[in-house]
């Protein structure tokens, strides 16, 4: 390739979301409003998990970390987002870009395994319960965040600089309204066949591997609530499981549909739209879910709304 064509990038030109001007105020409005819900719904698991003393265990535990997650996977793209439908040119420095970049990943992979351990301590809380204590150690949850974190951080931290250190020529346009992977690709001068290769083998064998997780788990799960001889029983132990079910069911939906499809029928377009529902829709739902259908959860919210209000009332004026 001749060296006129090659370029030096100081920053990328983000497309956004919509091209019509008429739209982003809308857009601004409603991502706003779930960008917050978001962050006020996860700081809320946060610190619930934190102040109540009833959720200190540890499905508790990796319901703080999947908040964390999920708080740190929509700030990534949020408030870029935001301030790009305001501003005359989306405009993404290069550094930024490849921070954003990693960012995304760490905390897309680190959901999936975040999510199986979740399955995997409903497991032993319904198939092991008097061992419960025993196997779901603190020491042994430690362990179920921090592997999956270094692997994660580590994939991402590969993945960016290889994409990074390649040569960029062409615009400096990118597909999408966030810095992703897919859309980079296609502005790298060099073959990226090692890039897409690493990208295909480690985003594979994560979905499969913490989806087989989830899926094992489960099977056992609903074995032992076949067996259980009590109807109260059964519905306690679907009742624990359930928030946590949906939330994967949404997760691994999105992500199936969006690398599921055929190459033919593949766009980018398609990609901003599921983009949109696992960076921001689905952050801002999992709060909401387990805070619907959990009864701890609920109670723990109800608990530190009335210390709050008996500190108010007993506070001298």
């Amino acid at each position: 390739m001749d060296k006129e064509n090659l370029t030096v990038f100081n920053e990328f030109i983000l497309m956004g979301i919509t091209n019509h001007p008429e739209l982003q105020a809308p857009f601004f409005g409603l991502f706003f409003i779930i960008y917050m819900v978001s962050l006020l719904g996860n700081l809320g698991i946060i610190i619930l998990t934190e102040v109540d003393s009833r959720l200190q265990t540890p499905m508790y535990f990796f319901l703080k970390h999947l908040a964390f997650i999920d708080l740190g996977n929509s700030t990534a793209v949020g408030p870029k987002m935001l301030v790009n439908f305001v501003a005359i040119q989306n405009i993404i420095p290069y550094n930024w870009c490849a921070t954003q970049l990693a960012f995304i990943i760490f905390f897309v992979l680190n959901e999936l395994y975040i999510l199986s351990a979740m399955a995997y301590d409903r497991y032993v809380a319904i198939c092991n319960p008097l061992l419960y204590t025993v196997i779901m150690s603190k020491r042994v949850c430690w362990v179920l965040v921090v592997i999956p974190s270094l692997y994660s951080a580590s994939l991402s931290l590969v993945t960016t600089i290889k994409i990074f250190i390649s040569t960029f020529c062409g615009n400096n346009v990118i597909s999408h309204f966030y810095c992703d992977s897919l859309p980079l690709l296609t502005l790298i001068c060099s073959s990226t066949r090692e890039i897409e290769l690493i990208i295909l083998i480690f985003s594979a064998f994560t979905f499969v591997s913490s989806l087989l997780i989830i899926l094992v788990s489960y099977i056992l799960i609903l074995l032992a609530i076949l067996r259980m001889n009590s109807a109260e029983g059964r519905c306690k132990a679907f009742s624990t499981c359930g928030s946590h079910l949906t939330v994967v069911v949404v997760l691994y939906g999105t992500l199936f549909f969006m690398y599921g499809q055929p190459k033919s029928s593949h766009s980018f377009d398609t990609d901003k739209m599921t983009s949109l529902f696992y960076t921001l829709v689905i952050p801002m739902l999992n709060p909401i879910i387990y805070s619907l259908r959990n009864t701890e959860v609920k109670g723990a919210m109800w608990r530190l709304w009335e210390n709050l209000c008996k500190r108010l009332i007993s506070s001298p004026i």
